[in-house]
């Protein structure tokens, strides 16, 4: 078998999208649009997968793809779209972004937007230092500089960095709303940067654009998300050979398993494995009340049977085995470190023993440029993560919505969304037979499994989580 490095290689220069025409349920298409997009995609399609194991029918069912009900990927601008970018650009936007990695992904997104809404030039966006993880990398640390700026030219003109002749700024200091509106930005901001003036955002964590724009702009966010925030080269050496080290040995899961102290600490959620650990997160949050999110006046209990809780190790054991995962499956758990270390984890070991993370996988010294940097380790969870055969989150978040997304713009590859509120009384119920528990979740999952889902379909849904139908289509048969 030559080597998936290759492979891969192969795929990413050479893989284009072509806009097809289609008529879809949500939205009416402009069909006179460009006729074909050659920026390679940010990551290569998935390679086939041939299954050669001896597998029974429920393990062949396990591993078993989405057909993706036909949908591809089809960006394609309208004629007044691509008019308006000729344009010529007056003013400049800077935007400093905050947060782990896939919180930056989002805010960046969102910058690219805010600047071709205000037809200006953005400058590179910074990264904000990182105090929980103490991670200071700059943009071209984490992404492909110059590959953001030249994939997005044809719609927002990026610089490195202000002209020369630009004074010093002070940031700006009023108020961002929750949601940003193409109306509000361009009533506050257009005449300022129509006189070639600068503006300087801050604040926009947890990606405050509105996610209910026009059509041509919501392609834009897949644009940026999927072509144009390509991780740096040494990101995607380290990442690939990983990804290769699984892909060849066959099948695997990606868990990204949220166990960390802070994630039970903001959830209002206990891990649940001894009085001691429960007792460290409830300190904690009773020392830093501002990290929690949510209600306030919601017990752990009914965070639990709301399904607003963190799947715990044993818990995500017992529904990938229901759902029919073999025990031989290979597992890599993307994640920070779990709180209670391997204890938390024990359960999960003991029934799939094949449980890998990056630091276990790679070779002497291949992680050692990425010490202290938080971010492009989470980057190489990401690129290992997007390569496998089956994801399943522990929980809901950015990275969980990001893959979601990125899975079903490549090649529709399974993911499985756990239904935690339907799950959490039959977790519970210790007298509840094996057997019927797998009906159950079987029942439960049997529309969470991998096939696409439309966006239009509910109001306020990220486009980078759900492309269909904006930013993919249906060839006519």
């Amino acid at each position: 078998m030559a080597t998936l490095a290759v492979n891969l290689a192969s795929h990413l220069t050479t893989s284009f999208l072509i806009p097809i025409k289609t008529s879809n349920p949500c939205v009416e298409r402009d069909e006179d649009g460009e006729r074909g997009n050659k920026d390679s995609v940010f990551m290569a399609p998935f390679p086939e997968r041939r299954l050669t194991e001896n597998l029974n029918e429920e393990e062949k069912e396990f591993w078993k793809q989405p057909n993706g009900l036909g949908y591809e990927p089809c960006l394609h601008f309208s004629i007044g779209y691509r008019r308006a970018s000729r344009k010529k650009r007056k003013g400049f936007v800077m935007v400093v972004v905050s947060g782990g990695l896939n919180q930056q992904r989002n805010q960046i997104v969102d910058a690219v937007v805010i600047a071709r809404i205000l037809e200006a030039t953005l400058v590179v966006p910074v990264l904000k230092f990182n105090l929980i993880w103490e991670d200071n990398s700059e943009f071209s640390d984490i992404f492909d500089a110059e590959h953001f700026k030249m994939s997005l030219r044809p719609h927002v003109p990026i610089v490195t960095s202000l002209p020369s002749s630009y004074p010093r700024l002070k940031p700006y200091a009023h108020k961002i709303p929750r949601l940003l509106t193409p109306l509000w930005l361009r009533a506050k901001f257009i005449n300022k940067l129509g006189r070639g003036g600068v503006i300087l955002l801050k604040g926009l964590t947890e990606s405050r654009l509105s996610k209910d724009l026009p059509l041509d702009l919501q392609k834009l966010r897949c644009k940026v998300a999927f072509h144009a925030m390509r991780f740096s080269a040494p990101i995607r050496a380290v990442g690939m050979r990983l990804a290769e080290r699984m892909w060849t040995k066959g099948p695997y899961i990606a868990l990204h398993l949220r166990l960390e102290k802070d994630v039970w600490v903001r959830t209002g959620c206990l891990p649940g494995l001894s009085p001691v650990f429960d007792d460290i997160v409830v300190g904690e949050r009773i020392q830093r009340p501002e990290l929690l999110t949510g209600r306030l006046n919601i017990t752990y209990h009914k965070r639990k049977a709301a399904g607003l809780c963190p799947l715990n190790a044993l818990e995500v054991a017992r529904l990938l085995e229901a759902l029919g995962a073999p025990r031989s499956s290979r597992i890599y758990w993307a994640g920070g470190e779990a709180l209670g270390g391997d204890e938390a984890l024990r359960a999960l070991v003991e029934r799939f023993t094949n449980l890998v993370k990056k630091e276990t996988l790679a070779l002497p010294g291949e992680l050692e440029p990425f010490i202290n940097k938080s971010s492009a380790l989470a980057a190489v969870d990401y690129i290992v993560a997007l390569y496998s055969d089956v994801f399943m989150p522990s929980h809901g978040g950015n990275m969980a919505r990001t893959m979601q997304g990125h899975r079903a713009y490549l090649g529709h590859k399974k993911y499985i969304t756990p239904n935690k509120r339907g799950m959490s009384p039959y977790f519970s119920d210790h007298s509840l037979p094996e057997a019927a528990f797998v009906t159950i979740a079987k029942h439960l999952h049997k529309d969470k499994l991998g096939q696409p889902r439309l966006r239009c379909s509910k109001k306020g849904r990220d486009v980078t989580a759900f492309p269909v139908p904006e930013c993919m289509c249906r060839p006519l048969s």
